[in-house]
């Protein structure tokens, strides 16, 4: 028991489809290539990429989807006790920001400033009624602000949110961390920038950084905090 290698950490990635405004959309990109990034420059030891998923910008209408991409990171792994392990990463664009974010928390609001990619253009709707009114917040249990300062050490411009907006990647998070709570699992969000902002090498970069040694040991120390 003693001799065996630190636990490693399964990691389910998401990214999100174009959407009004935004016609190629980075974190579909980084999403897209990361198994290949990872393959061609050396996968962190402890790190599992368990699965890689586009999702449409869409709430309502693609809840099935949604929800399918969140029970295939339980289902895989059909062992209860290693759920603590696995941890639901996703990556959604804000056309307007000048550095990367990583979010402590969603909330029970869905205001889409536009149609989603289904039509969908809800206002001061509860995500989930059943959770009470939209002021409801649901935060991540991951160490968001170490992971920050871990990040900003290695040069990258990276700050921590507790505002994710109220469209699509709220609308998702909100979903992920309610199933997270209810699973055992982690789950947390990145707002990424548009690669004309910080190009596409630099944006590969830091989500595998994300994913390093450094970052990984603050990921891990609050997986494991209870073994």
């Amino acid at each position: 028991m003693g001799s065996e290698g630190p636990p490693a950490v399964t990691f389910h990635v998401t990214g999100f489809k174009k959407f009004h405004g935004v016609s190629e959309n980075p974190a579909e990109t980084i999403v897209s290539n990361l198994k290949e990034h990872l393959k061609r420059n050396g996968s962190p030891k402890g790190v599992i990429l368990g699965s890689c998923t586009i999702l449409e910008t869409a709430g309502q209408g693609a809840l099935v989807p949604l929800y399918q991409t969140l029970q295939s990171a339980v289902s895989k792994d059909a062992e209860p006790s290693n759920f603590s392990k696995i941890i639901l990463l996703h990556f959604g664009v804000n056309s307007g920001a000048t550095r990367f974010a990583i979010e402590h928390q969603a909330v029970n609001e869905a205001t889409f400033r536009c149609p989603d990619e289904m039509g969908w253009k809800p206002q001061k709707v509860p995500i989930i009624p059943a959770d009470g009114g939209i002021s409801k917040a649901r935060k991540t249990c991951l160490p968001v602000d170490e992971i920050t300062k871990s990040l900003a050490k290695m040069g990258y411009d990276v700050v921590t949110s507790d505002d994710a907006g109220r469209f699509v990647c709220n609308y998702v998070y909100y979903h992920s961390l309610r199933f997270a709570e209810q699973n055992g699992i982690k789950t947390v969000f990145v707002h990424v920038p548009l690669f004309l902002t910080i190009d596409e090498d630099t944006q590969m970069q830091f989500v595998a950084s994300l994913l390093e040694r450094q970052c990984l040991s603050l990921l891990m120390r609050a997986v494991f905090k209870k073994t």
